[in-house]
């Protein structure tokens, strides 16, 4: 049997797994449930990720991508003359807007480092990452400390099941941004 060339299966994998973990959580993670999900045969998943830390990396590469991406395309951000606190928080209420089941989603990724150590240079990534784009605005000090925040914003917001408080991010954000 001729193989079929399907240039965009990894791509596809790696949404799969994004889907499976959203809807089963990672326990509910396994190259199986993934094959099914992406509609694929269960040796293509293999086949690009021989582990489910490598699936797990490249989703959490993923998803890490989407509020750097809304970071990246923010005209405030790159502006001297905008309320940095401003602008940071008012991307954090678009990221609660595009749903809870998201944010989620994105963090028990992102949490899972903490128990996977072949995921923790990836968390570090998106970390250094978004302080990276935040330096231009501060210092190196203050830009990894703001990440600190909004990740403790979002985390406290997700745990406690309470509404994300744009008024009160911008304020704690503006006290940290000085």
């Amino acid at each position: 049997m001729a193989r079929r060339y399907d240039p965009e299966r990894r791509d596809r994998i790696i949404d799969a797994a994004i889907r499976v973990v959203g809807e089963r959580g990672i326990a509910g993670l396994s190259h199986r449930s993934v094959a099914a999900e992406a509609d694929v045969p269960l040796g293509s998943t293999t086949y690009h990720f021989a582990s489910l830390d490598e699936l797990l990396i490249a989703a959490l590469r993923r998803t890490n991508e989407n509020f750097a991406a809304v970071l990246r395309e923010s005209p405030a951000l790159a502006d001297p003359e905008a309320d940095l606190a401003a602008e940071l928080a008012r991307l954090l209420g678009e990221f609660f807007a595009g749903g809870r089941g998201r944010a989620e989603l994105e963090y028990e990724l992102y949490l899972a480092a903490v128990r996977r150590p072949a995921l923790r240079p990836v968390a570090a990534e998106w970390t250094d990452g978004v302080s990276a784009l935040l330096r231009p605005r501060t210092d190196p000090a203050t830009a990894r400390a703001l990440v600190a925040l909004m990740d403790g914003i979002c985390i406290q917001v997700l745990l406690t099941g309470g509404a994300y408080d744009e008024t009160y991010a911008r304020e704690m954000l503006g006290r940290v941004a000085g």
